[in-house]
């Protein structure tokens, strides 16, 4: 049924299927793809091919598969997609710091069925590569130019593997000039997560800045917090709030000011392309997340694309190989002395590179200016809609301008009514809405707030520029009907979803492994059919 002329509302309800595991499904003998046996002149060559696998790694048994046929596979998928609500489906401005964009069907179609991609072989002499080189080569010329930066990695496998890659670069940097004794770095609370976690995960102590009322951070708690052992600041800039920090380039010359080097979190660069640059607020590093800025397939933490871009100063210690170009030939540099490593298998994610190029060559450079234009835009205008929502107010900056996303807080509608976010998000999904990320916490316990940290029932929707007016008014109306209920009936939302393939979510859910296995072996644990 289409939405509502007068409410914009739809009125949904998700597919159900009574669904058995893929481990359950089949009979013996059946068969979705029969593998022709090796012709003679191959076998010939080549022998058994069991032969090749080392004795220590055969299997003493083999392992247990599903046999099924085609036809069941295929239902049993579609089934399972019809539950899933995703971006193809839903609406999905309510992500939040992990931005969800459309995917174009024409570099989906590229990156996932043209041969050249689909049956390239990561150990290919590099003579047979060329093509896919080349393309590695210019989206590496194409992120320089957007951020100032001299040399750029495609190796790492999402933002948060980029961020680590570039602590490892500081640490490399600073060993070169035998600076060991800088083992701290600085983060803000509302920088992404990663900028915390993936120096600690690399070795270093982390100092987190608070915010002042503004959202920003407060430059003489910055100034008090550097030393001699700094090895770097990581920051996200515009934060979590959209709260763009005019006085960037003053605390990256505060940082180079103690020999520290600057690390700017661009994962998230939809109001900055081709507005501002890295390099020109005097940062020494800076990395890309393609889900985010660049409409790769967002990863979930696995199949993603995190770039890293460095001054020249840096790109000694870059991970190999590096993708070089001799004006004829394209080539992989493993010569590199000083590098980090490698930190991915093979050059990376070849089809997210793919789609990332694809996107970029698509829209030009004026293009990506005005992704940021369209994106900032959208933020501004979601924000004029749901101001005036009972219940839900702003954080930091009273009465200034954000970029592309806005922190927001249902907090004086869980004290006047109980309904927090988490119900909020349960609740979205019964009008065909996807539901955002309010906090890192799993889930509410009884009646208490969720509390993160600073921003509590908080929510940070992001409409960037793949979003149309008719997306943000009916995610806005969406928002003004749930809190119109929750002052009505907050039954009604405590319950939800209602709508949804699973109702009454029980929460926590994730410390029920009765009713959450996460792998196939720990549902037989669960289900004692070991």
């Amino acid at each position: 049924m289409a939405r509502n002329p007068q409410t914009l509302l739809r009125d949904y309800h998700a597919a159900r299927w009574d669904e058995e595991m893929i481990m359950d499904l089949g009979e013996p003998g059946e068969r979705g793809v029969k593998v022709p046996v090796a012709e003679s002149e191959i076998t010939s060559r080549v022998g058994d091919a069991s032969s090749l696998v080392p004795t220590q790694l055969l299997r003493r048994t083999p392992p247990a598969l599903p046999e099924v046929s085609q036809p069941r596979v295929n239902k049993h998928y579609t089934r399972l997609s019809q539950e899933t609500m995703g971006s193809n489906v839903g609406n999905d401005i309510g992500q939040g710091t992990c931005t969800m964009k459309y995917n174009p069907v024409s570099q989906l179609h590229v990156a996932t069925r043209h041969p050249g991609m689909t049956e390239l072989h990561p150990l290919q002499d590099e003579s047979t590569l060329q093509g896919i080189l080349e393309m590695y080569y210019k989206l590496q010329e194409m992120l320089k130019e957007t951020s100032g930066m001299d040399a750029v990695s495609l190796q790492s496998c999402g933002g948060g593997q980029a961020i680590y890659a570039n602590a490892s670069v500081v640490r490399a940097y600073h060993e070169s000039r035998g600076d060991h004794q800088r083992d701290e770095v600085i983060t803000t609370l509302l920088s992404h997560p990663a900028n915390a976690a993936a120096p600690a995960t690399a070795g270093y102590k982390v100092v987190t800045l608070m915010p002042t009322e503004s959202g920003i951070p407060d430059m003489d708690a910055l100034k008090a917090a550097l030393s001699e052992r700094t090895a770097a600041v990581f920051i996200t800039n515009p934060e979590d709030t959209g709260v763009f920090n005019g006085d960037i380039d003053k605390l990256v010359q505060a940082a180079h000011d103690v020999g520290a080097l600057c690390v700017y979190d661009m994962a998230n660069a939809n109001g900055l392309l081709g507005i501002t640059r890295a390099r020109e607020a005097g940062f020494d590093l800076c990395h890309y997340n393609a889900h985010k800025t660049f409409s790769t397939p967002h990863g979930s933490m696995g199949p993603a694309l995190g770039a890293q871009c460095v001054t020249k100063e840096l790109e000694p210690f870059l991970p190999k190989p590096i993708v070089c170009f001799d004006g004829e030939r394209y080539s992989l540099k493993y010569d590199c002395p000083h590098s980090i490593g490698k930190i991915r298998s093979f050059i990376g994610n070849a089809s997210l590179v793919c789609m990332a190029y694809t996107w970029i060559m698509n829209h030009g450079a004026d293009g990506l200016r005005e992704v940021a234009e369209v994106s900032v835009i959208n933020n501004n205008y979601l924000y004029e809609k749901l101001k005036d929502i009972p219940g839900l107010t702003v954080y930091f900056a009273e009465g200034r301008r954000r970029l592309e996303q806005i922190r927001y807080s249902w907090d004086p509608l869980f004290a006047e009514t109980g309904v927090g976010s988490d119900h909020i998000r349960a609740r979205m999904v019964d009008y065909g809405v996807q539901s955002f990320f309010a906090s890192h916490h799993v889930g509410r316990h009884e009646e208490e707030p969720l509390a993160d940290q600073i921003v509590s029932e908080a929510m940070t929707p992001e409409p960037c520029e793949s979003f149309s007016k008719d997306d943000i008014d009916e995610y806005a109306a969406v928002m003004a009907q749930i809190s119109k209920e929750a002052y009505e009936t907050p039954e009604l939302v405590k319950t939800a979803p209602h709508n949804s393939s699973i109702h009454n979510v029980p929460i926590p859910f994730m410390e029920d492994i009765v009713t959450q296995a996460g792998t196939w072996r720990l549902y037989k644990k669960a289900k004692n059919l070991d």
